[in-house]
């Protein structure tokens, strides 16, 4: 994690991470204006508050409250030198706790990571530089010999040189990745998290069986999703870009829909319009472009290459946003690497989504089977050694697919995480899928897994299948669990003994798509300097349901905001016009304004909490409709989540407009004592929103310049060094 400090007056200095600012200062005696806690006061209570974490995770995967355990921290210095130190935890618990459950908790607090960290002994490096920005990489934090030949089924160049050549593009761009935390729970199963240090919202998750592979993997995830712009979907691009020569791509194509919101000619073809509007319902203004938000352009579209014949054909960047998420894309080092990898992604998601929606029963895989990759069943076995029962299957439908499953069982919990992975050689599928059930994940995040249900509707429902294939979080059926199968196993291997080259697995798996009788469309980027592709197959890769475009397209955001962001500025008339439309949209009163208007706020701000009843609430209050302003009070203590502040506010709004709406109380009588329960200042908030000197409490001033909106600048940042890459290339 990269931490920047600046110097502020006298001896207070400020450290920028994440989101959060911390100040540190000195006592008085030390020179310093004793107005924060010390750096070293920090790092003795980070051990204190690391331990109690860690104990609060214990007791609430076992329900144990945590009211009554009081835990403190005593550090011990020794007179003879003051850098031994003895740091004393010591926790009281209840004596209505078990035994057992006492070593459990004296063994959680012994996994404190700040305590694992001075105890093994961090290794400081101290430099001076020219530019703090320069060896971006350094946060990689991992050396590579790059004279070393590792080759790994799938990859067309060692593991060494991949690393080198992926850490070289991003460095390249000007964007300083970082490892944020590694994985490594079980044998020969490894996975990372990495992500840009600046712009935390870009990040990727790696998995393999080695360090190397792991890495490798996390990488090209990262200049996969920089290529396809996946780290920026759904958000608002800024009007700088807005009005650029591009917005995604130089290579992009504007379409005018037709004078009455007709699809434009020119836009899809035959193909895709009988998928995509097979009822004459899809609208121009359904296509319009969610990130620059620019309808006075038109309709963004990307090409991309039919496969059965190389024809160009145009897709909305709205579309591919709005139905197909991360589906089908890929780097690599060679193009046909990266296709493999598209293809088997497509058919592992398809295939799960089938066999999920289904209920189907898998076969197992034999033991006498897994016994042939020893370094794959090591990591099972753990697995079992701890508790876990894990299922591998045969996912391949009969042989039909270059499918795998496995399943990992909780018995103290009754969840079931179900992990598929697809790739023409039986091995590397079997070996993804195992990385992929266990990537970013510890023995305790397994007590989160969803249990299996008898109900079909469960599984069936789209919002399951968008749920596993986010993070496989959704809900399994117990039919799934049959020892009666409903395919037989089936030892498949698509590769001619392992000897196929990518070119030849790209080839097999195309055709597999083209005999299914699947349209298949790729675009090819190497504006970064890397070779990615993203690969559509229209009716069999989408994620989302193909009514989005019409009944839930992200472009709704373009209805409000601008006025939300330029919410302080708004006439009454304006703001009765928005709460009329957000009325009339009928959109979920829990969704985020964040994620409705594609921008990034704090989310430990007002704004990063606000929702759609909130902001509606603010507005009532802002045009004096009281009456209505009470009612979405009332729904807000009901059911809303948010800050303790925020909630007292709302208890306080909730009786100062009781009375402000009954002709038979006066203010007068009840506010003395309102502000002995609220306090003076929330009060003042609260009657100045009823009588109107107060607007949008808790909501700072912004615009479409986004102007205090750091975390989203800093995205858009991020964007801009690849849109600056992308304008060299075509110049």
């Amino acid at each position: 994690m990269e931490i920047k400090v600046n110097f502020l007056d006298n001896l207070r200095l400020e450290a920028k991470f994440d989101d959060f600012t911390v100040v540190a200062d000195q006592p008085i005696r030390y020179k310093g204006d004793g107005s924060a806690p010390g750096p070293f006061d920090y790092f003795l209570a980070s051990s204190a508050l690391c331990a109690a974490y860690f104990v609060k995770l214990y007791c609430q995967a076992r329900d144990i409250p945590t009211e009554n355990i009081r835990l403190s921290q005593n550090n011990i210095v020794d007179p003879e030198d003051r850098y031994k130190q003895i740091f004393k935890i010591q926790v009281e618990l209840p004596s209505d706790i078990s035994d057992k459950d006492r070593q459990g908790i004296l063994r959680s607090i012994d996994r404190c990571t700040v305590k694992r960290v001075v105890q093994t002994g961090p290794e400081f490096v101290i430099d001076i530089v020219d530019n703090l920005d320069a060896d971006a990489q350094a946060l990689l934090g991992t050396s590579v010999d790059e004279n070393s030949q590792t080759f790994i089924a799938g990859k067309d160049l060692p593991l060494e040189k991949t690393i080198a050549t992926m850490s070289g593009i991003l460095a390249n761009l000007g964007m300083k990745v970082e490892i944020a935390s590694w994985r490594n729970i079980v044998p020969n199963v490894w996975s990372l998290h990495v992500r840009d240090s600046q712009s935390q919202l870009c990040f990727t998750n790696g998995k393999g069986a080695t360090k190397e592979s792991a890495l490798a993997s996390a990488l090209g995830e990262f200049i996969e999703r920089l290529n396809c712009n996946f780290f920026y979907n759904d958000q608002f691009w800024g009007e700088e870009l807005a009005n650029a020569d591009f917005v995604h791509y130089p290579n992009e194509r504007w379409f005018q829909p037709g004078p009455k919101d007709e699809l434009p000619e020119g836009l899809l073809d035959e193909h895709c319009l009988a998928i995509y509007n097979p009822d004459g319902e899809l609208r121009g203004s359904h296509l319009y472009d969610t990130n620059s938000g620019n309808i006075e352009r038109g309709i963004c579209s990307i090409p991309y290459v039919r496969q059965s014949d190389g024809k160009e054909v145009f897709f909305p960047s709205n579309l591919i946003e709005n139905l197909f998420l991360s589906n089908g894309m890929s780097a690599g080092n060679t193009l046909v690497e990266a296709q493999v990898q598209c293809l088997s992604e497509i058919f592992e998601r398809a295939v799960k989504r089938e066999i999920i929606e289904g209920e189907i029963a898998l076969p197992d895989v034999p033991q006498e089977v897994l016994a042939k990759y020893p370094s794959i069943l090591a990591g099972i076995q753990a697995l079992e050694e701890q508790g876990f029962p894990v299922l591998v299957k045969d996912a391949s439908l009969g042989g039909q697919f270059p499918v795998i499953n496995v399943t990992l069982m909780n018995p103290r919990t009754g969840g079931v995480f179900a992990s598929f992975g697809a790739h023409p050689n039986f091995e590397v599928a079997l070996e993804r899928t195992l990385t992929e059930l266990l990537q970013g994940r510890s023995f305790e995040g397994l007590n989160d897994l969803a249990r299996p249900t008898f109900s079909s509707h469960a599984v069936t429902e789209p919002n399951n299948s968008v749920e596993h294939f986010i993070d496989s979080s959704g809900v399994v059926s117990w039919r799934f669990f049959s020892a009666t199968a409903d395919y037989d196993f089936v030892e498949w291997d698509f590769t001619d003994g392992g000897n196929n080259s990518n070119a030849q697995e790209a080839e097999l798996l195309f055709g597999l798509l083209e005999d299914m009788g699947k349209e298949v469309y790729m675009a090819v980027f190497e504006h970064l300097g890397a070779t990615a592709c993203r690969i559509l197959v229209p009716d069999y890769s989408e994620v989302y349901p193909i009514d989005d475009l019409i009944w839930d397209n992200t472009n709704k955001a373009l209805f409000f905001r601008e006025d939300i962001l330029n919410l302080h500025r708004l006439t009454q008339a304006e703001l009765k016009a928005l709460v009329e439309r957000l009325e009339e949209s009928e959109l979920d009163h829990y969704i985020d304004i964040k994620t409705l208007i594609g921008v990034e706020f704090d989310e430990n701000t007002v704004w990063g909490q606000l929702t759609i009843l909130e902001l509606k609430l603010l507005i009532y209050l802002a045009l004096n409709q009281l009456d209505e302003a009470l009612e979405l009070v009332e729904e807000f203590l009901q059911f809303n989540d948010n800050t303790v502040e925020r909630e007292l506010f709302y208890q306080a709004m909730n009786a100062a407009l009781e009375v402000a709406l009954d002709d038979d109380l006066d203010m007068d009588d009840y506010e003395p004592n309102f502000r002995r329960m609220f306090g003076h200042e929330r009060m003042d908030a609260v009657i100045g929103s009823i009588t109107g000197s107060v607007r949008f409490y808790g909501l700072t001033p912004t615009s479409m310049k986004l102007e205090g909106l750091d975390k989203h600048l800093r995205l858009l940042d991020s964007l801009k060094k690849l849109h600056a890459a992308r304008a060299r290339f075509a110049g």
